[in-house]
């Protein structure tokens, strides 16, 4: 048998798995760092010596009466082996030094010295008839008292027996004796002793404690992925111990990892709750929702220049098909900050120009928040010379048209379709499958661009671990990245990453038409768009560079921050993480 150990040697036994108690010429050819208890007492079998009160095997019972008291002192480490494929009794545990013990003790059972050594003394036991380890011990020879020595007589007594005669014709009384039994037994004998036996540094047992010692715990990422698996596989046990777990090492106030944590606690909490569902999709309509949304699109690099991407897209669509007026329509322009910029953009360019926004209120309150929104860009358009209209319209499909929007000849029409796609149930929720649709709308608009941006994050059909993941890795980001843009004094802090709670908390704690933050990332977009008739523009490197550069005066050239070119479109990140990306199609 194997000795299940790395860097054992070769098998101690040989053949198929009849062993008659004697060594082959292999055996004694092998060279190990110790010695079995039993070698050199039986070179041959027919030179063994036999005593009459040893011919008839004892019990089990018997074996438990006998060994019970002195194994206690000896078994340090016994514990079931598993079936193997070779017939090597012996493990290749380096010994273990301890006092000397005098060798002059004779053996009554053989007229021989018992072979003390001053080490620790492996032990197998077998099953002769299936050559399956019944179990593994390690006698320590100590010498300190006569009871410890009688006991080396008593394990080679027992392993003479064990092994057995062929010479008996007798060898089912062994067999008979089933793993429970002796893992039953051995546990029994060594309930007292728990104390460890410490190997040397420089022996081979110090790898094999190493294997067998418990793995460090898991990251932090991979706990809350085990949570999310132990929930779908319906094992909340399991889930809430992980979580109670993961609660001790979170904080709202501390790193940005323990704040990540203390979110994807409380979502995953809130996903096992029958009572307390506070992510629900009302919660991400509320104004203090939209507010504090609005303000991490502001303070965040990643989010404000995505906007800045979208709307050079429309100038350059625009310049290139040589208008000089722009129709905008926006599905969700939130507090209009994107247009802030694009005012300014406007008024940086040589020739007249004229900008006009039509915009769809999603709500029963929305008419009069986007009036205030209107009065706010218009005074600003006025204040830098520009020509502006703004105008607020219901959204009906069915009558969605050029014609009603009020688009003119002499006007480049525009899509904004900024941060909208995500928040539309697709034909994974609905039939009506309302992202398509719209998609769809947009298209028989014919508009010269449509720009769409977008988190890049898996979290719409993927299943509740892979969101799991996909959510530590992009909002870890996003939160890590605002310790460089906002400071932890500010009072707007709180507010931004409760609005990434909130969006945490949507994206793993709900299902269904409840669960509304359905990010795709740049690929499904890519599939989306072309499914609807779309085709993609390229941004060009010009855009990426212009965009890179203000990144650098606006952040003071933090390495953080990334600008990369996609296909198709236009990535801004955090070490390596995209977090957001802007494209533009026709």
């Amino acid at each position: 048998m194997s000795s299940g150990f790395p860097g054992g040697g070769r098998d101690f036994f040989t053949g198929s798995g009849g062993m008659n108690g004697s060594y082959t010429a292999n055996q004694q050819q092998q060279q190990f760092p110790f010695r079995s208890p039993l070698s050199g007492i039986l070179p041959d079998p027919a030179s063994q010596i036999r005593r009459p009160d040893l011919i008839r095997k004892r019990s089990l019972a018997e074996f438990q009466q006998q060994s019970q008291q002195g194994l206690e002192f000896y078994l340090r480490n016994v514990k079931m082996r598993p079936n193997f494929h070779h017939a090597n009794p012996l493990s290749p545990i380096s010994p273990v030094d301890y006092p000397t013990v005098p060798s002059s003790l004779p053996d009554p059972r053989y007229g021989l010295p018992v072979l003390h050594r001053h080490r620790l003394q492996p032990l197998s036991i077998f099953n002769r008839n299936s050559g399956n380890v019944i179990f593994s011990a390690a006698a320590e020879v100590s010498g300190q008292d006569t009871e410890k020595k009688m006991m080396n007589h008593r394990l080679q007594e027992l392993e003479k027996e064990l092994l057995g005669d062929e010479d008996d014709g007798d060898g089912d009384e062994v067999s008979v004796v089933t793993h429970s039994e002796w893992s039953d037994t051995i546990q029994n004998l060594i309930g007292v002793n728990k104390a460890p036996i410490s190997p040397s540094p420089t022996s081979s047992s110090s790898s094999c404690s190493s294997t067998s010692a418990s793995p460090p715990n898991p990251s932090t990422k991979q706990s809350l992925i085990d949570a999310a698996g132990a929930i779908s596989e319906g094992n909340p046990a399991a889930a809430t111990e992980i979580i109670t777990r993961l609660q001790q090492l979170s904080s709202p106030r501390g790193s940005s990892e323990q704040r990540l944590t203390a979110f994807m606690v409380s979502a995953l909490k809130s996903r096992l709750s029958t009572t307390d569902h506070p992510y629900s999709a009302s919660e991400l309509y509320s104004k203090e929702h939209k507010l504090s949304t609005q303000m991490l699109y502001e303070v965040s690099p990643c989010f404000k220049l995505s906007f800045m991407a979208a709307n050079l897209a429309i100038l350059n669509a625009a310049s290139e098909q040589g208008f000089d007026k722009i129709h905008i329509v926006d599905f969700q322009i939130g507090e209009g900050g994107q247009y802030l910029h694009f005012l300014h953009a406007l008024a940086g360019t040589k020739r007249a120009a004229a900008l006009k926004i039509t915009a769809f209120d999603d709500d029963s309150s929305g008419d009069e928040k986007l009036k205030i929104v209107g009065e706010r860009l218009s005074t600003l358009a006025e204040k830098i010379g520009v020509e502006f209209d703004f105008s607020v319209k219901k959204l009906i499909p069915s009558k969605l048209s050029r014609e009603n929007l009020g688009v003119k000849s002499d006007e480049a029409l525009a899509v904004n379709l900024a941060f909208k796609l995500h928040n539309l149930p697709d034909e994974s929720v609905t039939t009506e499958n309302l992202r398509d649709e719209l998609l769809r709308l947009v298209k028989r608009l014919s508009p010269a661009v449509a720009t769409v941006v977008e988190q890049e994050m898996n979290a719409n059909t993927a299943p509740l671990a892979v969101r799991v993941r996909e959510s530590c890795e992009h909002y870890g980001a996003v939160l890590e990245s605002l310790e460089a843009t906002v400071a932890r004094g500010n009072p707007d802090r709180a507010r931004i990453e409760e609005a990434v709670g909130r969006k945490i908390g949507n994206a793993v704690a709900c299902e269904g038409r409840e669960r509304v933050e359905r990010c795709e990332v740049l690929g499904k977009w890519r599939a989306r768009m072309g499914m609807a008739g779309f085709e993609a523009v390229a941004m060009g490197r010009p855009v990426a560079d212009s965009l890179r550069g203000k990144l650098n005066s606006g952040t003071r050239g933090n390495p953080g921050f990334t600008v990369t070119e996609q296909a198709g479109g236009i990535g801004f990140g955090w070490k390596g993480r995209t977090i957001t990306v802007a494209s533009a199609w026709r």
